[in-house]
């Protein structure tokens, strides 16, 4: 079902044994200095439209949702507040990552977190046949088609990236 490459399974792995959908582990040595997705798709020798990085945004009442998107790309916040029907969304402290989703900044995965937050998934995903996002864990990434990640997160999907950053 399932290859590995790299270190134990993480509690997002595991998520997707528990629901029978095929991955990939990708481990890579994640500097300790930049924990980007740019240079993690660098260093896997991905492009960074199939590289995505997780995001943990709060919003004023004090739910929260997390965002894919891709590497290479900004979040749009007012896309995100309306896709999640919040008012408005920001970032949630760093400090209070791994309170809230059992994760450390560099390590946030979409699934298999200490809480189950609404998940959205920048649409361009379902153009890709393949995807890589993080597993839990710095340098460690689960390479999985769209299909299986929307449905293991029980994501929504929205256009919530801006356009690619011109180098």
């Amino acid at each position: 079902m399932s290859k590995t490459r790299g270190p134990a399974k993480t509690n997002a792995a595991r998520r997707l044994d528990e629901l029978g959908l095929p991955y990939e582990l990708l481990a890579f040595q994640a500097p300790p200095d930049d924990l980007s997705a740019e240079t993690a798709a660098r260093l896997l020798g991905l492009p960074e439209a199939m590289v995505y990085k997780t995001l943990v945004l709060a919003g004023p009442r004090g739910g929260h949702v997390e965002a894919c998107l891709p590497a290479g790309r900004d979040l749009d916040l007012k896309a995100l507040a309306r896709a999640a029907g919040e008012r408005s969304l920001e970032l949630a402290p760093v400090a209070r990552l791994f309170e809230l989703v059992g994760y450390k900044r560099g390590g946030c995965s979409p699934l298999g977190g200490r809480r189950q937050f609404p998940v959205f998934v920048h649409d361009e995903a379902l153009g890709l046949a393949q995807m890589a996002v993080n597993a839990g864990a710095r340098g460690l990434m689960l390479l999985l088609t769209p299909q299986a990640l929307i449905a293991a997160a029980e994501a929504r999907t929205a256009p919530i990236a801006g356009p690619p950053k011109r180098a």
